[in-house]
């Protein structure tokens, strides 16, 4: 079931922690392409340092003030494609910014990270920013709730923010592989290195291979007894 926007017009940080588990869909051509919501962030408010909001209704960010329920689809680094959904009350500017998801059907490319995400399900700015989420074409639907426990941490690359980069705003499904590389420590908690077996595509995907990503950065775990990646020697003394 699709979610409505009621979904969408609450506060901010509710709505990153609810949506995931949850399922963005884009039907792109006649390809249904879908993944399941691992990672989220929320950019709550006028005040937020982090956000685009805070230089107010600029041609960019003027979506971030109009009503809940909407695409925000920009562009980084002239490159990379990023979806957010607007929230809350209209007038008061937040979003979500879906920072990863697990691969479904019909991926393109892993899904990991803003940027990947927006490859994989074809999410474009020119094409999808403003896109009514109630609609046909670009829309969350509703999915079991996770049973992975779900951990709140500051968000990524939000340095220039000062105290507001140190707000647990981030939103993540704790040990899903599929969570982007975290900016700074890795709590121990979630640290769990090592690679995962490979994915061989799916319904409407290349027929290359996708390599299941480590769960966070770390020493790869080779065969026994084999040099690790930290470059410590093998206790026979051997490199």
């Amino acid at each position: 079931m699709k979610l409505g926007r009621a979904f969408y017009a609450r506060d901010t940080r509710r709505v990153a922690r609810d949506l995931l588990g949850k399922v963005l869909v884009h039907l792109d051509g006649g390809v249904r392409r879908a993944a399941r919501i691992v990672e989220t962030e929320a950019y709550h408010g006028p005040s937020d340092r982090a956000s685009h909001a805070r230089f107010g209704p600029t041609a960019r960010a003027a979506i971030m003030f109009g009503p809940p329920g909407y695409a925000y689809v920009y562009l980084i680094y002239g490159l990379s494609h990023c979806m957010n959904v607007v929230t809350g009350r209209e007038g008061f500017p937040s979003a979500v910014l879906i920072r990863a998801a697990e691969p479904l059907q019909g991926c393109l490319h892993a899904p990991r990270g803003p940027g990947n995400l927006c490859r994989a399900l074809h999410i474009r700015r020119e094409s999808e920013n403003g896109a009514d989420l109630a609609g046909e074409r670009l829309f969350v639907e509703e999915a079991p709730r996770p049973r992975e426990r779900v951990a709140a941490v500051p968000r990524v690359n939000v340095h220039y923010a000062g105290p507001w980069a140190e707000k647990p705003w981030r939103f993540l499904l704790v040990g899903n592989p599929w969570v982007s590389r975290p900016a700074g420590k890795v709590p121990r908690s979630l640290s769990r290195p090592g690679r995962g077996p490979r994915f061989r595509g799916w319904p409407g995907a290349p027929g290359r291979s996708i390599r299941r990503p480590a769960p966070w950065p770390g020493r790869a775990r080779g065969p026994r007894g084999a040099r690790r990646a930290t470059g410590r020697r093998r206790r026979d003394g051997r490199a």
